[in-house]
């Protein structure tokens, strides 16, 4: 191994980023509580700065360091960058809640901007070992920040510890089906390189030996543990309980970001090493996609506490996803990864104005707490409209096109009766979105306190809004950086 082959300045944004968390967590040590604010605003110029190098870094070709474990293409570029915007959002979005409940630490940060490194290392896997590397330390910060709570949460109902004790355990279970499913693949290829594994499924697909047999064992394996990750249907069930139990400034995070390496895993595991057996997966997203779609929007109707709402509509959004892959198509996953990154910031902005609304001592996460909002602050239900239109794929919202894009990937490969049930269960998650509306807009409001937040989040949380309206209004932008991306 020389020095050449490493090609360290290929992975200078994620070892700028490795150092400054490093840094962070030496310095906020050394901090009192009340300049605690420092921590923040390093913790915030590290993405900045992490960033720009992303950008000055970007290339068209294909290059690989770290004796090809480690890649750099179009795609590892594009959602380091969108990985890099939300989680800046993110941040945002939750200094003033952690400060209103005690809980203004460097833990969150520093945790924080691991796990942000984590995705980073999975966009850019090109190796089962990298992608497994970045998915457990993306794991385990996650694992850690949900059981990230007050005084007051520990000592009553211990909400934020049985989450995390649920999310680790089931997190557990998904890692070791994932780990079986690698070793199976290593065993049949003799490598861990994800090209070397493309081209040992080819030469078994044409033989249709025991190796082909073994190689879709090992694919079951791997389409669980993905399913696991991405919370899709049958092995959903932590979602909403991790989204209810967690802190929401850590339930943000968890419904954002992640979505996005989680795109990059199924595109570097199922198209980049599996592609050769896409007819096999095919039909078992196709089932996954579905009930995702049915359960998520089913269940989000009968909830009352609007962070489970939101994760039932996680669960049905990423059955959406979950369409523009099986296509198997260009187009397919052109339109799966302009859903992913739409989708990351309506999530985004929808927990941004829960933060907005709940107060010390006070979790604004039910429903009704949105209760004639547009009384308080007409211009935050108008944001908040915004999202849940967007969310439930009403134009003109980004939302709406979207969704449009992976119905015309799937119809485009002639299931058109897959676009039909994807449309079907959209029309019925419609309902539990215009719920939202219609307290904001027309129950009386029982608490007319005005909302009070700085300036940091009012600007955030317009400029998060009104870009989800404009992204419908100009869709072309984005949708053809996504497309540039696989063509």
């Amino acid at each position: 191994m020389t020095f050449e082959s490493l090609n360290i300045a290929i992975a200078l944004p994620e070892v700028f980023l490795l150092t400054m968390a490093c840094l962070v967590l030496v310095v906020d040590v050394f901090l009192p509580q009340t300049k605690r604010n420092f921590t923040y605003v390093l913790t915030q110029l590290t993405l900045i700065i992490t960033f720009a190098l992303v950008l000055s870094n970007q290339t068209d070709a294909r290059v690989l360091a770290f004796n090809d474990l480690f890649v750099q293409d179009a795609m590892a570029d594009v959602l380091k960058l969108f990985i890099l915007m939300v989680s800046f959002g993110v941040f945002v979005y939750s200094r003033e809640y952690l400060i209103a409940r005690d809980i203004f630490k460097g833990e969150f940060y520093v945790l924080g901007l691991f796990s942000i490194l984590g995705m980073m290392l999975m966009v850019s896997a090109n190796n089962l070992l990298m992608l497994y590397l970045g998915l457990e330390l993306l794991s385990l910060c996650l694992y850690a920040l949900v059981a990230f709570s007050d005084s007051r949460q520990r000592q009553g109902s211990g909400n934020a510890s049985e989450a995390a004790m649920k999310y680790f355990v089931l997190g557990a279970i998904a890692s070791g089906m994932l780990l079986y499913g690698m070793s199976i693949l290593y065993g049949l290829s003799g490598s861990l390189a994800l090209s070397d594994i493309a081209l040992a499924v080819m030469e078994s697909s044409k033989a249709d030996n025991a190796q082909h047999i073994g190689m879709i064992f090992g694919l079951v394996f791997i389409v669980v543990a993905l399913a696991f990750k991405l919370g899709a249907v049958p092995f959903h069930m932590w979602v909403p309980d991790v989204y209810h139990g967690s802190p929401t400034a850590v339930t943000a995070l968890i419904a954002t970001a992640p979505k996005l390496a989680g795109f990059a895993m199924l595109m570097r595991l199922m198209v980049e090493a599996l592609g050769g057996l896409q007819a096999d997966w095919q039909q078992m997203i196709i089932v996954i996609s579905i009930l995702s779609m049915a359960v998520g929007n089913i269940f989000a109707i009968a909830q009352t506490n609007i962070k489970r709402m939101l994760a039932y509509s996680t669960i049905s959004h990423v059955g959406f996803i979950l369409l523009g892959i099986l296509a198997g198509t260009s187009a397919g996953y052109s339109s799966a990864m302009f859903y992913t990154i739409s989708y990351a910031f309506m999530s985004l902005g929808g927990f941004g104005i829960i933060m907005l609304l709940a107060r010390q001592g006070f979790e604004a996460d039910n429903i009704s707490d949105l209760t004639g909002l547009n009384q308080r602050s007409p211009w935050f239900a108008f944001i908040m409209m915004i999202l849940m239109l967007s969310m439930a794929g009403v134009p003109p919202t980004v939302g709406f096109w979207a969704k449009l894009a992976v119905l015309s990937a799937v119809v485009d490969i002639d299931m058109v009766w897959m676009a039909i049930v994807a449309v079907f269960f959209s029309i019925i998650g419609i309902f539990y979105y215009l719920r939202i509306i219609k307290v904001m807009y027309f129950d009386e409001a029982v608490d007319t306190q005005p909302l009070e937040c700085g300036r940091d989040m009012q600007i955030a949380l317009s400029t998060n809004g009104l870009a989800i309206l404009a992204l419908g209004l100009y869709p072309a932008a984005l949708m053809s950086l996504c497309v540039s991306v696989f063509n």
